[in-house]
């Protein structure tokens, strides 16, 4: 094992066990047997489309720093490049062809290692650093000096201003992202109400539903929070966003310790975070205030996913006493991009 990038590395963490150069943690999981395996569930041929409409929510209430998409159209010869005529006049041909500007993690959505760091002593000189997966630095990072050089409030200029030069999304896009996923349904046994979920809760719903995790696996929370976006039509009440459903509680250590030991993959949810924010206080004088952010992200290479739309498929699965499917979810091959849209698809 390469110690060239970090001497110390975090409690209950797997740095180094995929490699030192590692940059898709526990994806390296999700390899030909699991695809077999999530295969052999896609039994009936009906797919399930597990993204919201990437406008939803809707406004800014659920996170100020990210705004739902700006399309535009290109220009053609000088003109708007919509419902555009050749210039010439010689040719019948009308065009349309437009542009976006995404934040990326504003709706259904998958986070990257990249994500999420720590300020931690990787290198034992007793200073904690900026430190991400696998031990990689703010050095591996194009960073701007100046704040109008990000947002949307200055200029946009022609060229990119940031990216992770490692643990970027596109290592996911190239992995594919096609395995075998496992439904939790926890909007069946604790409804619409807000509820920390725990480990104990956890494993008596797995227990109730007959739910098996296997190493390897994806894991899909359902809560019924993006079900509830999208009954709000794109004009969301901040009480609901802020205060209906399950999420896990990323304080309770036995929770993390199962993620830990059940070998899973990754995680998908249909809230916004996975997790409960803000997490309830923690012990001792500084903690991360995304507790499972950094045990998942940070510490083990887990990837996140949130906002998924998950009710039909959980509903049917219900109804036909199942709880495995293949699950097909690459995002998008954008280069250095910390996190990205995704249209995953679920097929039973």
């Amino acid at each position: 094992m390469s110690k060239s990038r970090w001497t110390n590395r975090p409690d209950g963490s797997n740095w180094g066990e995929f490699g030192p150069d590692d940059q898709l943690g526990r994806l390296n999981l999700v390899n030909r047997d699991k695809l077999r395996e999530g295969l052999a569930e896609a039994r009936e041929g009906i797919a399930f489309s597990l993204s919201l409409p990437l406008d939803l929510p809707g406004g800014t209430a659920l996170n100020p720093r990210r705004r739902p998409p700006i399309l535009r159209p290109t220009l053609r010869d000088g003109r708007v490049n919509f419902a555009c005529e050749a210039s010439d006049g010689s040719h019948s041909d009308v065009f349309n062809d437009d542009l976006a500007i995404l934040h990326l993690q504003y709706s259904t959505q998958w986070d990257s290692l990249a994500h999420v760091g720590a300020l931690f002593d990787a290198d034992g000189d007793g200073v904690p650093e900026k430190v991400f997966y696998n031990g990689f630095t703010e050095a591996d990072f194009l960073v701007p000096a100046r704040a109008t050089d990000a947002g949307l409030d200055g200029p946009i200029g022609t060229s990119s201003t940031s990216g992770a030069r490692r643990l970027g999304i596109e290592n996911m896009a190239a992995h594919g992202v096609q395995g075998r996923a496992v439904m939790i349904d926890l909007r069946a046994h604790f409804g619409d109400a807000p509820r920390r979920v725990g480990h104990a809760d956890l494993l008596s719903v797995m227990e109730a539903d007959r739910v098996t995790v296997e190493p390897g696996d994806m894991i899909c929370l359902h809560t019924g929070f993006a079900q509830r976006v999208l009954d709000m039509g794109g004009d969301p009440d901040p009480e609901v966003l802020h205060g209906a459903c399950s999420a896990l509680d990323g304080r309770d250590a036995r929770l993390l310790d199962w993620i830990t030991r059940s070998g899973v993959a990754a995680i998908a949810a249909d809230n916004h975070a996975v997790e409960a924010y803000p997490a309830a206080p923690g012990d001792g004088e500084c903690c991360s205030s995304l507790p499972l952010h950094e045990h998942c992200l940070f510490k083990n290479g887990i990837h996140l996913g949130e906002l998924w739309h998950l009710t039909p498929l959980a509903d049917w699965l219900r109804e036909n006493g199942r709880s495995r499917f293949l699950l097909t979810a690459p995002p998008l091959r954008l280069p250095g991009a910390v996190g990205s849209p995704v249209t995953p698809v679920a097929t039973v």
